[in-house]
């Protein structure tokens, strides 16, 4: 996954698997717990409010760890996401980066391509 191999100065790569493996059960239970949400965008993109422990892991590698590994409540609260926005995440978005900050509410979904 590219988000194992954001690696850090000193730090191995059995340890980043470590560090993300960890970030995405977290997110899995504040899924499941409502502390955490999913978003879904105009474009199909996802993005997750709610999350603070990140660890530099990215919302559409988490999105794709989830959907890989995940728990099946933690599938189930993406997909009431879904039934929410009235579309489905979309795997082209996905994998073209599309995602939103935080930081202004979700409220510009976008690539860094330009």
């Amino acid at each position: 996954m590219p988000c194992d191999t954001k690696i850090r100065p000193g730090q191995t790569f059995t340890q980043r698997k470590t560090e993300v493996r960890e970030a995405i059960a977290k997110l899995s239970s504040a899924l499941v717990t409502g502390r955490a949400k999913a978003v879904v965008g105009p474009t199909g993109g996802v993005a997750f409010t709610g999350w603070d422990d990140r660890a530099n892991v990215t919302d559409n590698c988490a999105y794709r760890l989830i959907l890989a590994t995940g728990s099946a409540l933690a599938k189930q609260a993406i997909a009431r996401a879904e039934q929410i926005a009235g579309r489905t995440v979309s795997r082209q978005a996905v994998a073209q980066g599309h995602h939103a900050h935080e930081h202004d509410g979700h409220l510009h979904w976008h690539d860094h391509k330009g």
